[in-house]
């Protein structure tokens, strides 16, 4: 038996506030009222009186005929409300159309609402027209609202369960909704269940009573194993988002239904390896360390999102060996630092900084003494990936004459030049930037042996990773002239947070330009980072691609389509692939697409596979000796 074919129950569901995000009546409020001069005290006064009849701190009669008192709306009205509705459907409504239409013949809209503009919005999602149950207007002849049909059931005090009483259903009943009026109907003993659903508004007195919290349908449908477009309920799903990362990475997590937390500062170890116990997803910047002891306490973390270009403050063999997928942003934010290079290149090598100051104190020192153009001098850099083949091309424009040392071999760009040895470019070059990641193998690659074989006079930049300099080193260079200027933005030890204050032997020296940490840090950078990390960490859970990680087996897949996605993470030993294929052939289950990747650490199975399947089969896979961690997409 598929996990998706089990019987579906009677499912009641209310229509304001959870079908859709809003109160129907108010927002006829709103619209009706539009040009009325008292419009805000009106509207706020229905409002209140709703809050109320929902909260069961009222009668719901009384209520009801006091809105309708207020409301002073008519049946074009009631038009616009019924096209503004149509946005304002609840998002994981939308999400399980499919699940509402195919399950029609259980499904009732019983609301406090009117039918006028609720079938229109409702019947849209698949709802049969005669399952809806809610009030109706009464209107005069120029289609005024005048009242309400008050021998509907609906419009009395305990008309949900009059209503119930009178449908008459035989068999489960489960009740959806966000007000005390729905809770009665199982009160009352008509009802088995009550989920006071919260997407939209959470009321405590509601969810005080409630058999269970459905913070989005795809939860309730989660809980009773019945179809819906998220493989699990994604708002049970937490995602960490620290060192206050750009809003359009909260927005695209919270689109998803995800549960997010947003943090500004960043985290020590042990604060992280508290906060990070129920955490299935995290996403960091630069300060925050992922450390192994940090792994070892995160037992939900799936994947992790860097928002930056370097991983080094990332245990990456530990993530992968429990199966964390790891993304970074490694070209998001490579024009914001080419720019800042650039930037504070020509300031140090025209030694404007000095000259600004002395201004700042009254002083007018007018002179082209230590004054430079970047035109035909050698920029050096040390490291030549996506920053450095940029800053390359900028620099060369500008008529400098560029060369480049890399461990690695790379291609150059223009008339870019690779030297031999960081010796060589160190004695040729007049300014020089570095541009290497942050493996403890560069910790001080620059130091006084360094600072000694370069030019006198020369500018030296280092835009990459604080602990690759030794700071004491360049502070010497700098007061005994050899260096003429220098610009650093990254720190051995940085401030956690803005409120920390900032201690550096480079402090107070001349020609010399101190940022914090920016050089990614632009508007645009930051926007791109907010789309970018998310967008991957979200392929990898919804649809398992793993393209992009730089720890884990890259495979980009398709799009799932009429198939059940089992993702399959183990040690990369011999012979798990063959004891997953005898497991499926054991069961009788149809492979429609298989794919295998692996890397030293582990192995990454992915199988598409056909919707009928039982429990025991996906026991079985999960007790595959070596299995890391494993799980289902629909």
């Amino acid at each position: 038996m598929s996990t998706l074919t089990l019987t579906s129950p009677y499912i009641i569901i209310d229509f304001d506030s959870t079908f859709t995000k809003v109160e129907g009546l108010d927002e006829l409020a709103a619209i009706a009222l539009a040009n009325h001069p008292q419009k805000d005290e009106v509207v706020g006064q229905i409002r209140d009186l709703t809050d109320k009849g929902m909260n069961g701190e009222m009668s719901f009669a009384e209520g009801l005929r006091q809105r309708i008192a207020l409301l002073s709306a008519n049946r074009s009205h009631i038009e616009e409300l019924v096209a503004y509705l149509r946005g304002q459907v609840s998002d994981s409504f939308l999400r399980n159309r499919q699940f509402l239409t195919e399950h029609a013949d259980t499904i009732y809209i019983v609301s406090s609402g009117f039918k006028e503009f609720i079938v229109p919005v409702a019947t849209e999602l698949g709802i049969h027209a005669d399952h809806v149950y809610a009030n109706e207007f009464l209107f005069d002849e120029e289609g005024n609202i005048t009242g309400v049909d008050t021998n509907n059931v609906l419009s009395t005090d305990g008309g949900k369960i009059k209503l119930l009483e009178n449908l008459k259903l035989d068999g489960e009943v489960y009740v959806i909704g966000d007000g005390y009026t729905d809770y009665q109907m199982k009160e009352s003993g008509l009802a088995q269940r009550f989920y006071a659903f919260t997407e939209n508004v959470e009321r405590d007195k509601v969810t005080a009573v409630a058999d269970h919290i459905a913070t989005s349908l795809d939860d309730f449908l989660f809980d009773n194993k019945l179809m819906r477009s998220q493989s699990f309920p994604k708002s049970r799903i937490k995602v960490l988002l620290l060192e206050n990362v750009h809003p359009a990475a909260l927005r695209a997590f919270e689109q998803e239904g995800f549960n997010v937390e947003f943090v500004k500062g960043a985290m020590d170890e042990d604060e992280l390896c508290e906060r990070i116990k129920d955490v299935s997803i995290i996403g960091i910047r630069s300060k925050t360390n992922i450390t192994k002891k940090v792994l070892e306490n995160a037992p939900k973390l799936m994947a992790i999102g860097a928002f930056c270009i370097g991983t080094n403050q990332i245990d990456l063999e530990e993530a992968a060996k429990r199966g964390v997928a790891v993304f970074n942003a490694p070209y998001s934010n490579t024009r914001s630092v080419v720019e800042l290079a650039i930037g504070e290149m020509i300031l140090l090598i025209r030694n404007i900084v000095p000259k600004s100051n002395q201004m700042h104190l009254g002083k007018w020192d007018k002179s082209a003494n230590g004054s430079f153009e970047v035109r035909g001098k050698k920029l050096g850099m040390v490291g030549y990936g996506s920053i450095g083949t940029q800053l390359s091309v900028v620099a060369e424009a500008l008529g400098m004459e560029v060369y480049f040392y890399d461990e690695v071999e790379k291609l150059s760009l223009g008339n870019a030049r690779k030297v031999n040895s960081l010796d060589e470019l160190l004695s040729i070059s007049d300014v020089i930037s570095l541009h290497v990641d942050g493996r403890k193998e560069n910790t001080n690659i620059i130091g006084k042996r360094e600072f000694d074989l370069m030019k006198d006079g020369v500018i030296f930049m280092n835009l990459s990773r604080g602990h690759v300099v030794d700071i004491a080193a360049l502070a010497d260079a700098v007061k005994s002239g050899k260096v003429a200027g220098a610009g650093v933005d990254v720190f051995p030890k940085e401030p956690k947070t803005n409120k920390e204050a900032f201690e550096s032997e480079l402090i107070g020296l001349p020609n010399v330009i101190l940022t914090p940490h920016i050089g990614g840090s632009t508007e645009e950078a930051q926007e791109n980072i907010g789309h970018f990390v998310p967008a991957k960490l979200l392929e990898f859970m919804n649809n398992g691609s793993s393209y992009g990680s730089v720890n884990f087996p890259e495979v980009q897949l398709p799009k799932l389509k009429d198939s059940h996605r089992m993702l399959h993470i183990h040690a990369n030993v011999p012979g798990v692939l063959a004891k997953l294929n005898q497991i499926f052939a054991d069961n009788n289950v149809n492979v429609n697409g298989q794919y295998l990747k692996t890397n030293e650490h582990i192995g990454y199975v992915i199988v598409d596979i056909s919707k009928e399947y039982t429990e025991e089969f996906i026991q079985s896979l999960k007790e595959i000796e070596g299995t890391i961690r494993f799980r289902m997409l629909y």
